[in-house]
């Protein structure tokens, strides 16, 4: 069964939600599955709380996603994150097994 990297992002301000899906879109959805070798990768906006921002990231098990979460790669793109929005956007990271479909 395949393996999630899963980034939850809540956008504080209101006013760059806009801005900050832009430049997912643009940028750092692409930028991510590249860097990260993913299966392939989506996101979504939450209908519950508008202001938070899932991004997914598919492996093939759940190995080779934890390594992800220690990797090079990853921690340029928390860098090149963290410049871009500062504290205007928070996350948390973790790693999902699937463990049953139908």
């Amino acid at each position: 069964m395949s393996s999630l990297l899963v980034v939850r992002a809540e956008v504080h301000d209101p006013a760059k939600r806009d801005a900050f899906d832009h430049w997912y879109e643009t940028e750092h959805l692409g930028d991510a599955h590249r860097t990260f070798g993913s299966i392939r990768a989506w996101r979504c906006w939450s209908r519950t709380d508008p202001l938070i921002h899932h991004a997914f990231y598919e492996f093939s098990d759940s190995d080779t996603a934890y390594a992800i979460t220690e990797s090079d790669g990853i921690k340029a793109l928390i860098a090149e994150f963290d410049a871009t929005w500062g504290e205007a956007v928070t996350r948390t990271r973790e790693v999902i097994d699937r463990v049953q479909s139908i």
